[in-house]
């Protein structure tokens, strides 16, 4: 099993994740919720949801929403923020506990593109969307987001003999759009459109003091020596210059289609 397969791995991660992913995640989670019409009587699942940055974003509509996720830490921060609108429930994306044609909208904001059998996840979310509903997944293009972006392209720079980190099987086979298009039919779904969307992942420069704080969830960067991690800490610091904040430009796609 690898380390983001382990709901424990997760659930370690949680806090961390709310106070650094979450709010980036939300931008991507909004733009997604913005190409789809919910109504106070929309009923909306989120899958493999985090710590809820589309849940959230989508009970502010007044639909009612069910977040789900494999990390009880992380639907537990999702049930902490108390709204009467929001069910969060532990369960596996991959084999969903919910009866079929339930949901007017069913969304994966980052999440399917890292089960194991991402294209069973896919069935899964078709399964319990309405007859007429949408489905909504959101993936990384190929080399990542955010600080796992910059990673890669500084370990690129520095050290350009070394392999990085092999990118997830889902990422690599959606990140064309006309690949996520046939993917989202093979699910089940129909008429898939696919949007790029890019945001800047704001890195404050002070968090370099912290780098395993930072950069310890990727092995390219716990596979490093001491030395070429300080090499790699130098190098964004070169980046950003003068900046207090150094922007990761960071792009995805999102599909959206009818079942």
């Amino acid at each position: 099993m690898r380390e983001f397969e382990n709901p424990d791995h997760w659930d370690a991660a949680a806090t961390h994740y709310e106070r650094t992913a979450h709010p980036f995640t939300t931008r991507f989670a909004e733009a997604a919720l913005s190409r789809v019409t919910l109504k106070p009587a929309s009923h909306v699942l989120d899958v493999a949801s985090g710590t809820g940055a589309l849940a959230l974003a989508a009970a502010r509509t007044g639909a009612q929403v069910m977040a789900t996720d494999f990390s009880p830490a992380m639907v537990a921060r999702v049930a902490a923020a108390g709204l009467p609108n929001v069910e969060a429930r532990v369960m596996n994306g991959q084999a969903l506990d919910l009866p079929d044609a339930r949901f007017d909208a069913v969304f994966s904001i980052f999440g399917v593109i890292m089960f194991p059998d991402w294209r069973k996840g896919l069935k899964e979310m078709r399964r319990v969307t309405k007859p007429g509903g949408v489905g909504v997944v959101a993936t990384w293009q190929t080399e990542g987001a955010a600080t796992f972006l910059l990673l890669g392209q500084i370990r690129r720079k520095l050290f350009p003999e070394r392999e990085n980190m092999a990118m997830l099987e889902a990422v690599l086979a959606l990140s064309d759009p006309g690949d996520f298009a046939c993917e989202m039919v093979a699910a089940g779904y129909r008429n898939p459109e696919i949007a790029s969307v890019t945001h800047d992942y704001t890195l404050e420069v002070s968090a370099l003091d912290e780098p395993d704080t930072l950069f310890g969830m990727s092995p390219d960067w716990t596979s490093l020596s001491d030395a070429d991690r300080v090499a790699v800490i130098d190098e964004a610091r070169k980046m950003a210059g003068q900046a207090a904040v150094l922007p990761i430009p960071s792009t995805a796609l999102i599909a959206v289609a009818t079942r």
